[in-house]
């Protein structure tokens, strides 16, 4: 789990887990967020949901913001959880280009940038997202992808823009996260 490399935190992939990695990577603490407490959370939205759908034999499996049984939670459980920890979650507009983003500015402000991207798996045959983080740690941007034996530094915050313009090419989402909450 954790690197010997310059005490950076990094989770590696498991089923669906992505998001839970991610959370944990963005706050560089094993166990930041737990399954049980994202499935609360996903559970929550739906009890919350005024709009709540009809109970079907597959709503035991297949939840309204998560799979219970990979995880495979969605960008509402992400906005929830960042919420409860006293951030908040800016979308990037992707008609415009990501030298747009402020990546020198203070730390104090951008936490870190969880990115959703489609991927093609299995020869083709499986189609999904996958949430990544970037995150500046000890002045050094990261790409703590949870795919990755390591986490990937970026030389510059110009390559940082540069891969998340690649990013928003492919059809993936940029979330900024904010410390503003706190």
């Amino acid at each position: 789990m954790a690197t010997g490399k310059s005490e950076i935190y990094h989770e590696r992939q498991r089923l669906q887990f992505c998001l839970l990695h991610s959370l944990n990577n963005l706050f560089q603490q094993e166990n930041a967020f737990t399954r049980a407490s994202l499935n609360d959370i996903a559970e929550k939205l739906v009890l919350d949901d005024p709009n709540q759908q009809t109970w079907s034999p597959l709503s035991v499996l297949f939840k309204p913001h998560h799979n219970t049984l990979t995880g495979n939670y969605d960008i509402n459980v992400l906005i929830a959880a960042l919420e409860g920890k006293g951030k908040s979650v800016e979308w990037h507009d992707r008609r415009h280009e990501a030298s747009s983003i402020d990546l020198e500015g203070s730390e104090n402000n951008l936490m870190g940038i969880v990115i959703n991207i489609p991927v093609t798996r299995y020869a083709g045959l499986w189609k999904s997202r996958h949430w990544v983080t970037l995150r500046k740690i000890h002045g050094v941007w990261y790409n703590l992808d949870s795919d990755f034996n390591a986490p990937q530094p970026f030389k510059d915050s110009e390559e940082v823009r540069e891969f998340l313009d690649y990013v928003i090419g492919l059809g993936g989402e940029v979330l900024l996260v904010k410390n503003d909450k706190e």
